[in-house]
């Protein structure tokens, strides 16, 4: 279990060292897709504002990631 996690995670490094700006993209993706999202009637998962929270996670996991590598 932990060989697998350790080469997923050395996996996921390789793949994201070159891309910098890839998650942070991606989480201002996800802010931008919520917004139009909370019009709309979907039931909690609008009025959660889920994809905003996810997105700003992303986005600074991904800051830190790049600052990192």
């Amino acid at each position: 279990m932990l060989k697998w996690l350790s080469k997923l995670l050395d996996d996921l490094s390789n793949y994201l060292a070159p891309r910098k700006g890839l998650l942070p993209m991606l989480g201002l993706l996800f802010i931008i897709l919520n917004y139009p999202l909370q019009f709309l009637p979907l039931g909690w998962f609008s009025e959660s504002d889920l994809l905003l929270h996810i997105g700003v996670v992303l986005a600074i996991f991904g800051m830190l990631l790049a600052w990192v590598l």
